[in-house]
C-alpha cells in the first residue's frame, strides 16, 4: 500500500476519533470537508519519505508526525480562505469551508484541526516521551512565532517584507517541520535533514508563485492571479518568469545536494525530482528543462 493511501486512513482515523455522538454535526462535516477531499499530501508524503530513506519506511512515530502535520497544513488553508484574508472561494476544486459552510464555522473547523493535531500526536505517542517532546517542540515552532505559519500570515499584514522571509514562514516552515520530524522519528541527523526540508519549502513556494501566475483556475484548483491582486510577495512578480523558474532549478539541485548520507539517498533525490515536475504548469515545466 503506497505512502498516500496510509496517509488518508491515518488522517480520517484521527478525524473519526473526534466527529463522534455529542459533537456538533455541522463542525463534524466541516471538519471532514476541510482535509478529506484530500490534497497532494506533499508534507506527510515528504516526512514518511525521510524515514524510509533512513532505512524506517514503517515508522509509527514519523506516520503521527505526517498527520499532525498535513492536520496543521489543512487548517492554515481553511484560515487563509477567509475573508479576512483571501476570500477565496474554492480549494481543492471544492467550495471553501467558509463558503460552503459559515464564516465563523470555518474559523472553529481551522481552531479546531490545530488542536487535534497536537492530541493525535500526544495520543499517538504518548508511550515514546522521548520522541514526542522534541517532535512536538519542533512542529509547534513551524506554526507559531516567530517564524512558523502564524507569522507568515502575519507578514501580509506588513507594508515591507522580504520574499525570502514571507516564503520561509508562510510555507517553508512545515516543510522544514516535515524533513526534521521524519528524522527526529527515526534518530537520523534533523540538521542535516532541516536544511534539506528548508530548500524544498522554498523552492514549492517558488513553484506556487509561478502557478499563481500560470496555471488555470482547474489546475491548482482554487483562483489563480491572487498574489498580483493582494500585492503579495512573489518570486514570480519579483523575479519575473524566467528568474523565478531558474531560482527554483537552484533550490531543487540544492535540495538534492544537502540530503545526507543514508540507504535511499538516490530514491529521495528522485522524490524532489517528481515532485517539481508535479508542482509546475506542463509548459512551465518544459522551459525548467533538464532537471526535470
Amino acid at each position: 500500500m503506497e505512502a498516500t493511501t496510509h496517509i488518508e486512513q491515518a488522517l480520517a482515523a484521527a478525524i473519526e476519533s473526534v466527529t463522534v455522538p455529542g459533537c456538533p454535526p455541522r463542525l463534524a462535516e466541516a471538519v471532514r470537508h476541510a482535509v478529506l477531499p484530500g490534497g497532494a499530501r506533499v508534507r506527510p508524503r515528504l516526512c514518511l519519505a525521510v524515514a524510509a530513506a533512513c532505512g524506517q519506511p514503517d515508522s509509527p512515530a514519523a506516520m503521527a508526525a505526517a498527520v499532525a502535520i498535513e492536520l496543521l497544513h489543512c487548517a492554515s488553508l481553511v484560515h487563509d480562505d477567509l475573508p479576512c484574508f483571501d476570500d477565496a472561494p474554492l480549494r481543492r476544486g471544492l467550495p471553501s469551508v467558509h463558503r460552503a459552510f459559515s464564516e465563523p464555522l470555518a474559523i472553529l473547523v481551522g481552531d479546531a484541526l490545530i488542536i487535534l493535531a497536537f492530541e493525535h500526536l500526544a495520543r499517538s505517542l504518548a508511550d515514546q516521551p522521548t520522541l514526542l517532546a522534541p517532535i512536538l517542540l519542533t512542529i509547534s515552532r513551524s506554526v507559531g512565532m516567530p517564524h512558523g505559519i502564524t507569522a507568515g500570515q502575519a507578514w501580509e499584514c506588513e507594508s515591507e517584507v522580504r520574499v525570502e522571509d514571507y516564503h520561509r514562514a508562510k510555507t517553508g516552515s512545515l516543510f522544514t517541520a516535515a524533513t526534521a520530524s521524519g528524522a527526529l522519528a527515526v534518530g537520523s541527523d534533523v540538521a542535516a535533514w532541516s536544511l534539506v526540508g528548508d530548500k524544498i519549502g522554498e523552492a514549492y513556494q517558488v513553484a506556487d508563485d509561478l502557478r499563481d501566475v500560470a496555471a488555470s483556475v482547474q489546475e491548482l484548483g482554487k483562483p489563480v492571479g491572487r498574489d498580483a491582486v493582494l500585492n503579495r510577495p512573489s518570486a514570480a512578480g519579483e523575479l519575473g518568469i524566467d528568474g523565478a523558474i531558474a531560482k527554483l532549478r537552484s533550490l531543487v539541485a540544492e535540495a538534492i545536494e544537502a540530503i545526507p548520507d543514508c540507504p535511499g539517498r538516490a530514491q529521495f533525490a528522485e522524490v524532489l525530482k517528481a515532485e517539481a515536475r508535479r508542482i509546475l504548469p506542463k509548459e512551465l515545466a518544459q522551459r525548467a528543462g533538464a532537471w526535470m
